[in-house]
Formats: C-alpha cells, sequence, structure tokens
C-alpha cells in the first residue's frame, strides 16, 4: 500500500495518509467486467417470445451499448460509498444563505405516504378524492392566513415557477386595463430569476440601485415609477438579510402610479407568522415550500411554489382552483380571465401534503417562533464573526447575514479559498459570490433549526480559518485537503461537463 503526504484538517501540519483512505470513487462503468451479473434468473419454463411480436416495434428500446456488467455487491457498495461522501441536511448545518436549508421533519414524509394521499390518482372523479380537496383548500386557507392575500394558487412547481405565474397574472391584469406598461422594476440586490421572469413575460427590465443601507432607495423608485412600469419585484427581506423597512412607503408609490408590488418569497422564513406581506401592500407572493415549510429541496424536485394575489388579481390566477359548495369540494376551471393552466393537474400533490403536516404540526405560535429563532441564529453568527469578516451592510440583519472577503484578501486569500477551506472543518461552505453587490460575498443562513452548540461549532471553525488566514494563507489557498477531489477547474467542467460515458475511449465531454 503506497502513501502520500497531505495536510490534516484543521491544523497546519503533515501526516501520513493511506491513499486508499483518499482514492476517487470513479464510475460505476470502470468497475465493469466481462460475464458479471447482478441477478440470474430460472428458466421461466416456456417458450421465449421475441419482444418485438408483443409491442410495435417502435416502442421497442434497442440494446444499451456498454452498460455496466457488475455483481450486486458491486452495485451495493459503490452507491453506498458515494451516498457517504455527500454533506446533507442529516448529517450537520448546511448554512447556503437564501437558499433556507432547514431539517425537514420526517412525520412530513409519514404523512405523505398515508395510502389515500400516495395512492390517489389525479383523474379520479372529485367525488372519490373530497379528502384531498380538502387537504388543497386547507392548505391554500393556511397560505392566505400567513400571508394576509386574498387567494393561493397551489399548481407552480417550484418558486420560480410561482414567480414567472405572478408576473404573467400581472401582464393579465395589465391587459385587461388596456395599458401598455412596458417596464418592471427589480433592485440590484434581487434574485436573478427575478428579472427571468420579467423579461418571459413580455416585459423590459429597469435596475433600482441600493442605498448605503443596502435597502431601496425611495427617490430612485419615485423617479423610475412611471405610467409605462406594469410593477416593482421587491425581495422582502433582501438578498443582503435586509427588511425593506419602507415597503408601505415603497406600496404607496407604486400603487399611486397604478402598479403592482411582487414580492419574491424565497425569505418568508424570516417573518412566517409574525408579519403578513398583504398586509404590508404586496400584490403577488410566491412561496417556496421547501425553503419554508419542510417539503423537499433539490435535486431537480419534486418541488411548489404556491403564488398568492390580492382580490384585484384573483379573476387571473391558474386553473383550475379548489372551491367548496353545499354538496363538497370541487375543481373550478370556469374562470374567463385565468392566464390557464400552469401545471399538469393540480401541481406537486406529494409535497404540499408535507407542508400542511408541518403547518398543522407547528400551529401559529410554532411558525412565529420560526421565524423568531432563525433571525435570532443569524445575528448570534453575526456577532460572532464580525470582529474577523469585513460586514459590507450594517443594517439589522433578519435571517441571513452577508459577510464578505475584504479583510482576508489583504492576506491573499479569497472567499472561494475561505469556502474550500471550511470543508476540511466539517462543514459545507456559505453561498458565495451572492448578491452579486458584494465583492467577494460570504451569504450565511443558519436557519431556525441550527442548535446553539452547532453554530459555536461552525463559529469555532471560521474564526480559525480567519486566523489561518493572517498566518498561513497558503495553507487555506490550497484546501480542502480532505476531500476525494481538491480543487477543480470549475469554469471548465461548467462549460464542459462530462455527461456520458464512453466506455471504449473514455470520457466525452471534449466536444
Amino acid at each position: 500500500m503506497t502513501e502520500t503526504t497531505t495536510t490534516s484538517a484543521g491544523q497546519s501540519g503533515d501526516r501520513r495518509v493511506p491513499d486508499v483512505a483518499w482514492r476517487n470513487e470513479g464510475l460505476i462503468f470502470e468497475r465493469s467486467r466481462p460475464g458479471r451479473v447482478g441477478v440470474t434468473l430460472s428458466d421461466p419454463g416456456v417458450p421465449e417470445q421475441p419482444l418485438d411480436d408483443l409491442l410495435p416495434a417502435d416502442l421497442v428500446r434497442d440494446e444499451i451499448d456498454g452498460m455496466p456488467e457488475v455483481s450486486e455487491v458491486d452495485v451495493m457498495r459503490h452507491y453506498t460509498r458515494i451516498s457517504r461522501k455527500n454533506y446533507a441536511l442529516d448529517l450537520g448545518l448546511y448554512p447556503l444563505g437564501s437558499c433556507t436549508m432547514k431539517y425537514n421533519p420526517r412525520i412530513n414524509e409519514d404523512m405523505a405516504r398515508l395510502p389515500g394521499l400516495a395512492g390517489a390518482h389525479p383523474s379520479q372523479p372529485a367525488s372519490t378524492v373530497q379528502g384531498n380537496l380538502a387537504l388543497l383548500w386547507a392548505l391554500e386557507r393556511s397560505l392566505v392566513e400567513l400571508t394576509g392575500l386574498s387567494r393561493v394558487s397551489l399548481h407552480p412547481a417550484a418558486g420560480a415557477h410561482g414567480e414567472f405565474a405572478g408576473i404573467l397574472m400581472t401582464r393579465a391584469a395589465i391587459d385587461a386595463r388596456g395599458e401598455g406598461r412596458r417596464y418592471v422594476l427589480i433592485p440590484d440586490s434581487a434574485h436573478g430569476t427575478n428579472p427571468a421572469s420579467a423579461h418571459f413575460a413580455g416585459f423590459e427590465v429597469k435596475e433600482l440601485l441600493s442605498n448605503e443601507r443596502g435597502t431601496l432607495d425611495l427617490e430612485d423608485l419615485d423617479r423610475q415609477m412611471t405610467d409605462e412600469v406594469a410593477a416593482l419585484m421587491l425581495t422582502v427581506p433582501n438578498t443582503l438579510g435586509v427588511f425593506e423597512n419602507q415597503i408601505r412607503e415603497i406600496a404607496q408609490i407604486v400603487h399611486g402610479k397604478g402598479g403592482y408590488i411582487y414580492c419574491d418569497g424565497a425569505n418568508f422564513n424570516a417573518f412566517v407568522g409574525k408579519a403578513r406581506p398583504g398586509d404590508m401592500g404586496v400584490d403577488v407572493l410566491h412561496m417556496n415550500l421547501h425553503k419554508t415549510f419542510t417539503t423537499p429541496h433539490g435535486g431537480g424536485g419534486p418541488g411548489a411554489g404556491p403564488v398568492g394575489v390580492s382580490e384585484r388579481l384573483v379573476p387571473f390566477l391558474p386553473t383550475p382552483l379548489v372551491e367548496r359548495n353545499e354538496t363538497g369540494f370541487y375543481l373550478d376551471h370556469d374562470r374567463p380571465q385565468s392566464i390557464g393552466r400552469i401545471r399538469s393537474f393540480h401541481g406537486q400533490f406529494g409535497v404540499l401534503v408535507r407542508a400542511l403536516s408541518y403547518i398543522m404540526a407547528m400551529g401559529g405560535e410554532g411558525l412565529a417562533r420560526v421565524a423568531e429563532y432563525a433571525v435570532l441564529n443569524a445575528n448570534y453568527l453575526r456577532k460572532a464573526l464580525e470582529p474577523y469578516y469585513h460586514l459590507p451592510y450594517d443594517a439589522p440583519s433578519m435571517h441571513e447575514v452577508v459577510f464578505d472577503d475584504k479583510t482576508q484578501h489583504d492576506f491573499g486569500v479569497s472567499t472561494m479559498d475561505i469556502a474550500k477551506r471550511l470543508m476540511d472543518y466539517g462543514f459545507h461552505p456559505p453561498t458565495v459570490y451572492f448578491p452579486l453587490i458584494v465583492s467577494g460575498a460570504l451569504m450565511i443562513e443558519p436557519t431556525e433549526t441550527a442548535a446553539k452548540e452547532e453554530l459555536d461549532c461552525f463559529i469555532e471553525a471560521m474564526v480559525a480559518i480567519a486566523r489561518e488566514a493572517e498566518e498561513d494563507p497558503e495553507l487555506v489557498k490550497g484546501a480542502p485537503y480532505t476531500m476525494p477531489v481538491s480543487r477543480c477547474d470549475e469554469a471548465q467542467a461548467a462549460r464542459k461537463p462530462v455527461l456520458r460515458w464512453y466506455p471504449e475511449e473514455g470520457a466525452g465531454g471534449e466536444d
């Protein structure tokens, strides 16, 4: 067994580590051996019949060239080893700012797997799924109460989808008024999906600059809010973790000139149960159920991004809506001003079940404590790390805090170096280089589910890295040392990803 010299995590010294402990697992194709199988089937005892005789030829798939030949043990150990290389919420703090990576209670999973919920088919007649429709009705009523808005569509499949639906409704309302408003105003601290949604809905975007506090400049808003502007897209709290403390004045300016206020609800976790966007003058709000209401997050879905609206936008909600009359619940498709169907059936039902499970388990007081603890944890981290990392905006923080690498940059250490070194201490890095208005941003959101002991460990690691950056910057710049792979060419990986394996020629992706 050969050995390599590496640097151990948490100290600036060398230790000898068996090479096998740091090997890269590789691909399942590399474990393939001719003739090796995972399972052997016994003789069925009936004559073999070609598949072409049973199915149309265009439905029969050709043999797949290059499929790996591996045993069951090979498969099990390969994927188990890969899974142990992943970082997950089940392992520890996941401080990605703006993503709100909070723990998902397992009771939600149990509820979503109840036979009457998991086994129902969306094409069943309404009379046979009254319990399911009642669940959707209850979830909408809960979100209406929490947001202060008039109605909520549960259709959108993700936050950005809900955002797009909200802007489409805004567009429909403007068109119904016979107005040719062309522009949407978006602050420079907004999520990147905001301008994308506005453009997809046929609007042009004008940027609003943040003031020294990190919030919207009212004079700039008043100057740019003309009769050609359809809406203002505002994130509350914004991506700096700062609440727009002049939200009522903002609403007066926008509404006074005939526009709508769209609120990006990605950060609703910061004030859920404490304040309601509808009471602030918001007309449209999307909610990321995976961020605020503990449904699955990431992995390409499933997701859910319900969108709520004020009374004047209710006619334009997607169809169908769950309604109730004297005979029970039904789906209402007869909505002539609706923007139409935006999702198959009624959204991601299993995810919606999980959200209602969480809301019912927490109750109103519990949800309010979520916001209180989320803000408390973020400010606890902020006060502990302020002596070591530069804080570009000193306005009160809500659920997250944004530092930058200005202090460490003097020693040649960047935000990326800090993030990579943090992995050696056993933590997933926070969001980096966002928001874009902060150079070298470190965006940290602990969420309410992090205990004080875990926060203290994270603080200890961040302080240790700050000291290492000053005393031994080359150590930090060479991190990570404990990962299977150290520094990758991330730009090259994004531009030329290896998406397919060619067993005879090696990895593809060169073209």
